[in-house]
Parts: structure tokens; C-alpha cells; sequence
């Protein structure tokens, strides 16, 4: 579970409330895809990093099997 940070999270808030309203600028719009995007893209390693490990098995694992060939 990531954290997000209570800077962020206050962004995010007035994103929403801007874009809701109407009153969301280009500018901004570019930053909060900026800021989700690089979350997405985070949140897409570790997911990625955590399969690999449970399907890998360990390496010592695969090296002790070979001693009984």
C-alpha cells in the first residue's frame, strides 16, 4: 500500500475542485497528469517486482536440486 503524501492529496482536492468547477488551467492540468502518471508507472513496478518474486523460485532452491543429479 503506498502513501500519499499530504502535500499531494491537498493537490489533488483543489485539482477536482477546479476541474468541477471549470476553472482547472492547462497548466495544472499538465501537473496533476504528470504527478498520476508517475504514480501509476511506480505502482506498476512494485506489482511487477512482487510477481517476479513469487514465481522465481531462489536461487540457492534451484542450486541444491542439481546436487542430487
Amino acid at each position: 500500500m503506498s502513501v500519499i503524501p499530504l502535500d499531494l492529496q491537498s493537490k489533488i482536492s483543489a485539482w477536482r475542485l477546479k476541474a468541477a468547477d471549470g476553472t482547472l488551467t492547462e497548466a495544472e492540468m499538465k501537473e496533476a497528469i504528470t504527478y498520476l502518471r508517475a504514480g501509476r508507472v511506480s505502482a506498476i513496478a512494485s506489482t511487477a517486482k512482487k510477481s517476479v518474486k513469487a514465481i522465481a523460485p531462489v536461487a540457492d532452491d534451484m542450486l541444491s536440486e542439481l546436487d542430487g543429479l
